[in-house]
């Protein structure tokens, strides 16, 4: 049997390069295996990988020379970065730069970019129908992501551009979860008038990674855009209610209102939650539910997933 094709997946302890990785070591005769990379490979996360037979590589986006040799030697790699860690538009770009030049100089075959889109395409710095945060950014989570795109294809690195819709773990980890109001009662509380808002479960992330990697070439220079349902804030809270056995509404709130709440990231999220809303179809139309399935068969919609996460979510 010929040796197998690595796959040199970055942020292997994370949800998307997590996912990638388990389902990735998870079929034994796709002709793939997984190197893993991740700051810590003593983390229990790590350990977890190890376990599962993939190759554990210590390497950090902020260090080239580290990206460089953990990229060596492999046939394609899986990119992602972590803005949330640093909050940091112009440290993700340095960041998103390491990548790209490592991947250049492994010669590496395919590389996936879990990118977003550049918000400024669509509402300019000169558009005051929402705010520009930190002088030159409307959405600054998803427009350094996507101003890096051109950092792969400048060095002519064979790039798939991937595209992930809102984590339904959102709900779990990120406080974006039922809340109780003054009057005791749940709620969720979005800017999404009656806007649909595509999500997606973390671990079908990177399943749907892999479909793109065993496809071979056929989707590279290609976007594509992944989601497992597109819903209204109302079908997401009736999902909960049913999940949870307890009434849970949705508050639509004014994105300003959003803004204000006050918690690290709140304009962020207010400004895309907005861009989502008030360009659905552009933003929906690119994250076909159908066209993800063929990538990932077992692709789990909101209902699939509240079955298996229901009693992670927090209700304070």
């Amino acid at each position: 049997m010929s040796e197998k094709k690595i796959i040199s997946v970055v942020g292997a302890t994370g949800a998307q390069g997590g996912g990638l990785v388990r389902a990735i070591m998870k079929d034994p005769n796709s002709g793939f295996t997984a190197r893993a990379l991740t700051r810590d490979v003593n983390s229990d996360k790590a350990k977890a990988l190890a376990a599962l037979g993939a190759e554990m590589v210590t390497a950090d986006v902020d260090d080239f020379e580290s990206l460089k040799r953990a990229f060596e030697g492999a046939d394609a790699a899986f990119c992602v970065t972590f803005f949330w860690d640093h909050f940091s538009p112009k440290k993700e770009l340095d960041e998103i730069g390491n990548l790209a030049r490592a991947a250049k100089e492994a010669g590496l075959k395919h590389v996936i970019w879990s990118t977003l889109e550049d918000t400024r395409q669509w509402v300019p710095l000169s558009d005051d129908r929402m705010p520009t945060l930190m002088e030159k950014y409307k959405v600054p989570h998803f427009d350094a992501k996507g101003e890096g795109n051109h950092l792969f294809t400048d060095l002519g690195v064979p790039t798939t551009f991937l595209l992930a819709s809102f984590y339904w773990e959102n709900l779990i980890y990120f406080g974006m979860g039922p809340k109780k109001g003054a009057d005791g009662k749940l709620a969720i509380t979005y800017p999404m008038g009656d806007k649909k808002l595509p999500g997606i479960a973390a671990e079908d992330i990177g399943k749907c990674a892999f479909g793109i990697f065993k496809q071979g070439d056929a989707f590279i220079g290609r976007t594509v855009g992944i989601a497992g349902e597109h819903l209204r804030g109302d079908e997401m809270a009736a999902a909960l209610s049913n999940a949870l056995g307890k009434e849970v509404a949705y508050n639509d709130v004014p994105p300003e209102v959003f803004r204000s709440f006050g918690f690290p990231g709140a304009e962020d999220l207010g400004n895309m939650f907005q861009f989502k809303r008030d360009f659905q179809k552009v933003f929906c139309d690119v994250r076909d539910v159908e066209g993800t399935r063929r990538l990932n068969p077992s692709l789990q919609d909101f209902k699939a997933w509240l079955v298996e996460n229901k009693d992670r979510i927090p209700l304070d």
